[in-house]
């Protein structure tokens, strides 16, 4: 089984706390999509973050100075979000980390997939950003396949923890043979669940942590989750989209 998550717009540099365990599979194109945005000038990149001009300017100091192989800092901990927060990576036990090795996987528009001991750089580049590398008008059509079959390879079921954004990335590819669970957090407004993106994102740090508590390995002990007051609901979930209510 592979966990698949959204990384976080903010980022740290933390070369202290544990060693990196290797490169991301994809670093080479990572550098392809950076010797872009190397050429893009202050306002086109400015345009394409759609960002402030503080934001912007950090991004575009960092893209001219940035190098691939050095002080590097693990997928995991590199990222700074509420839902990071509430994985809390830093306070995993060894048992812990050795689970999220196994089964997580960390989606991002600059390196495509992440493991969360791969060694990264901090940078800006939301998957939906038109950015165009090649003959691929966009980073959808760039990374193409590749982020699902690196996720397939050794693995037929995929547990969904990512935002639609990046979830995109990797379920128009899914085969039949896969199964492919997304997990909707939310609470119920009339016969509706309504899910605000805060709440969301802190369920989803919640629950890798709380899968790698409890070393789960079968999809259907998911069910069994109830962090944060949520419950599974048979009745408001399908064959593949498994919904928890937020109890009020």
């Amino acid at each position: 089984m592979k966990i698949i998550i959204s990384p976080a717009k903010n980022m740290q540099v933390d070369t202290d706390f544990m060693e990196v365990s290797g490169m991301p599979v994809y670093w080479q194109e990572a550098h392809r999509i950076l010797q872009k945005l190397k050429g893009y000038s202050l306002e086109e990149l400015k345009e394409l973050f759609g960002a402030n001009e503080k934001i912007t300017r950090l991004n575009y100091d960092r893209f001219r100075t940035m190098d691939l192989q050095k002080a590097l800092t693990p997928a995991v901990l590199a990222y700074v979000g509420l839902q990071y927060q509430s994985m809390a990576p830093g306070v995993f036990t060894s048992g812990q980390w050795d689970y999220v090795k196994r089964h997580l996987a960390i989606l991002s528009g600059f390196y495509g997939i992440l493991g969360p001991c791969d060694g990264v750089v901090p940078y800006r580049l939301e998957m939906q950003a038109k950015l165009s590398v090649g003959d691929a008008g966009n980073l959808y059509q760039f990374w193409g396949r590749r982020i699902y079959e690196e996720l397939v390879k050794e693995d037929c079921e995929i547990l969904n923890l990512a935002s639609k954004e990046y979830s995109k990335a990797v379920e128009p590819y899914v085969e039949k043979h896969i199964r492919f669970i997304t997990c909707t957090f939310g609470h119920e407004q009339g016969e509706k669940v309504k899910v605000k993106a805060t709440q969301a994102k802190m369920a989803r740090g919640c629950m890798v942590r709380w899968m790698a508590e409890n070393q789960v390995e079968k999809l259907e002990e998911i069910k069994s989750f109830s962090e944060m007051d949520y419950q599974y609901r048979q009745e408001l979930s399908s064959e593949v989209n498994w919904v928890f209510i937020k109890d009020k």
